[in-house]
């Protein structure tokens, strides 16, 4: 006789009716596992036992004890249970499956707007910190968020304060208690919503970005990073130089789920470089007529522009994962450190500021190391000849928390 295999079947999110095969399963049951709301949505047999899901960990010990003993387990999930689901669970745990699977959450909330979704991404926010979900909506045009309690739309809607979105809010999918709503990130963070409900974060159509037709919406950009000067606007030469930007990218560890700053932005080359490898981005820039946001909409990303001089700009903005200090002085670093980003990248021309920066972020509690980067360019001589041309040399500073 084969090992018993726990069959876990999705409730549909789209409200249909459930599989046919789970009827036969739950005839034949002698443990069901799953939430209230689902036990009680399906015909579980008089005298089986039921495990009501709250902790896990109790669950599964009654499971792997039922196949042991070769008793047919039945586990209830929403929607599909692969996706973000209990099988992940189930099957660490070492437990055999088999999945029925419904509608998910997130397919029916895309329906429900009318909206396609082969290019969003889909996050979670359940059961771990919700921040890389927040900074998802912050970077990207197309948005999915799995909630949980105290990290649902309320907390993504503060959190999006500042940000160009509209929110769909997706209450109790599949039930007549369904609701679906259009908000914006003020008004999600003023409601109570009821649990369980997913979240669609969606940019404006005109607003630079898409979602991508190739289903990768943080995969590196096809154009690469470290892009020449030429691809960005910019005024006087006042641009990180992209042999200094592609190591300072680099320092920043960009990617989806991460917050970073851009101080001092100037043309924007390095947030936007951040943007394009999935980071979310706000840049910081005293001029008002810096072409950030025109340099955004060229790489279609975006870019959250504040505009203020700093430190005092930095005043009040969500904290960051890192930073990169591209201009000001040392009173910049400071407030930056203050704020204690686990990184911190600054590139200095002036070598009166090396010191006293490498000292600030010391006492600060960072670990600093730093160089000097001097490129020479090659550049073409009469007669077809070629020469080296050198660029200003800059020193990097990357400074990082224990």
């Amino acid at each position: 006789m084969g090992r018993v295999t726990v069959l876990v079947a999705g409730i549909d999110a789209a409200g249909r009716p459930a599989h046919p095969a789970l009827a036969e399963a739950l005839a034949g049951a002698g443990l069901v596992v799953g939430a209230a709301r689902h036990l009680a949505a399906v015909p579980v047999p008089a005298g089986c036992a039921t495990v009501v899901l709250g902790p896990l960990a109790p669950a599964l010990d009654r499971l792997a004890a039922a196949v042991a003993a070769g008793t047919p387990a039945v586990v209830l999930a929403s929607g599909d249970p692969g996706f973000f689901g209990i099988v992940r669970r189930l099957r660490a745990a070492g437990l055999p499956v088999r999945v029925l699977p419904a509608v998910s959450s997130v397919a029916a909330a895309f329906a429900r707007a009318g909206l396609p979704w082969d290019g969003a991404a889909v996050v979670t926010a359940h059961g771990r910190d919700p921040r890389p979900a927040l900074n998802a909506c912050r970077a990207l045009p197309a948005v999915a968020v799995l909630t949980a309690p105290g990290a649902g739309a309320a907390e993504l809607g503060a959190g999006l304060a500042g940000w160009d979105r509209r929110l769909v809010v997706a209450e109790h999918l599949g039930t007549p208690d369904e609701r679906v709503t259009w908000t914006t990130p003020a008004g999600a963070a003023a409601t109570s919503w009821a649990d369980p409900h997913v979240v669609l974060s969606l940019a404006p159509e005109t607003a630079p970005g898409a979602p991508r037709a190739d289903d990768q919406p943080a995969a590196a950009p096809a154009g690469g990073w470290a892009l020449p000067e030429s691809a960005y606007a910019h005024r006087d030469s006042m641009i990180t130089k992209a042999e200094v930007r592609a190591l300072a990218v680099a320092r920043l560890r960009p990617r989806l789920g991460r917050f970073v700053w851009d101080v001092g932005a100037g043309s924007g080359s390095v947030g936007i470089e951040c943007a394009l490898l999935g980071a979310a981005v706000l840049a910081v820039e005293r001029d008002p007529d810096a072409p950030i946001r025109a340099n955004a909409a060229r790489h279609g990303v975006d870019v959250r522009v504040v505009t203020g001089t700093a430190p005092a700009a930095l005043a009040g903005l969500p904290d960051p994962d890192a930073v990169f200090v591209g201009g000001g002085g040392v009173d910049v670093l400071a407030a930056v450190a203050d704020r204690r980003p686990p990184r911190v990248v600054a590139t200095l021309a002036a070598l009166d500021r090396v010191a006293p920066a490498v000292h600030l972020l010391r006492a600060a509690g960072y670990a600093v190391d730093g160089c000097q980067l001097a490129a020479a360019r090659l550049a073409d001589l009469p007669g077809g000849s070629l020469r080296l041309a050198a660029t200003n040399p800059v020193v990097l500073l990357t400074a990082e928390l224990p």
